[in-house]
């Protein structure tokens, strides 16, 4: 329809089916939410549908989030990401942080804080498209 806005797009990636449905429920009345289950379908998708953001689990099987968002970076994906991780590692930390990761979730997070920083990331993209923070 004329005068309709589209949602911000958000990318869900996660190698477990229910944290994708989980994510996918949270998100979907605020966001259009594209999903993935691996490393390698995500860089397809961010680079087909380039979303305002992307929310990657850290530790998959075969490519790690990690791996991921590097390709994407090299790609030319430079929107905000968020990396979901059940484990504390501080190198992992500090390599995000140099693909310009701001925000980490620890599983089990709460939907509040999802909800949470997902808005601000989102926020910060459609504000500043080509701004990266380091």
């Amino acid at each position: 329809m004329a005068g309709e806005v589209s949602m911000p797009s958000v990318m869900a990636v996660d190698d477990q089916v229910g944290v994708r449905r989980l994510l996918y429920e949270v998100l979907k009345e605020e966001y259009e939410v594209i999903l993935a289950a691996s490393g390698p379908e995500a860089i397809e998708k961010v680079m087909a549908q380039k979303p305002q953001l992307v929310l990657m689990d850290l530790k998959m099987p075969g490519m790690s989030g990690m791996q991921a968002l590097r390709e994407m970076r090299r790609l030319g994906y430079d929107g905000p990401a968020i990396m979901m991780t059940a484990y504390d590692e501080l190198d992992l930390v500090d390599q995000a942080k140099r693909l310009g990761v701001q925000h980490y979730l620890v599983k089990p997070f709460a939907v509040d804080d999802l909800k949470r920083i997902v808005s601000e990331q989102v926020g910060t993209a459609c504000s500043k498209p080509s701004e990266m923070i380091h």
